[in-house]
């Protein structure tokens, strides 16, 4: 009767393989996964200048101005929206020539903290107001719409 060698099992080669490909897979797939949660976070911020942008909309044709809200406090206080209750924004203010939204970010990552995102307003010969977004974050985080 003969005797077979069985081994069951991986060599060492096709163990290293197996980590280098886990290796090349997670040296990409980690910086998406930040950038991606970069982009969740920052879309409390951006949900919060929208309902800043609403208010502001509303608020002019009312008073037919822009108000003057050079703080977060100020913000509440003409507004009435509490956008200090939102831990990912540092700062906000509306400038009341222009009706620009500017906000500094943070609490979201160390690639876009302390940068701004702006919100800018035009108003048609309707009434009605367009707005478009810029800011001092790389491009890739500033909203498209």
């Amino acid at each position: 009767m003969l005797k077979e060698n069985c081994r069951g099992g991986f060599t060492l080669i096709e163990l290293l393989i197996v980590m280098a490909i886990i290796g090349i897979l997670a040296a990409i797939a980690i910086p998406m996964y930040k950038s991606q949660v970069a982009r969740a976070r920052l879309m409390e911020v951006t949900n919060g200048m929208s309902y800043i942008a609403t208010a502001l909309v509303d608020y002019r044709k009312e008073a037919n101005a822009w108000p003057n809200c050079g703080s977060t406090s100020e913000i509440q206080t003409s507004l009435g929206l509490a956008v200090s209750a939102l831990d990912r924004i540092e700062s906000a203010s509306v400038d009341p020539a222009t009706g620009t939204i500017s906000v500094t970010v943070t609490n979201i990552d160390s690639i876009v903290n302390g940068g701004t995102i702006t919100l800018v307003p035009s108003t048609a010969t309707d009434g009605s107001v367009a707005w478009s977004w810029s800011g001092t974050l790389p491009p890739q985080y500033i909203p498209k719409r």
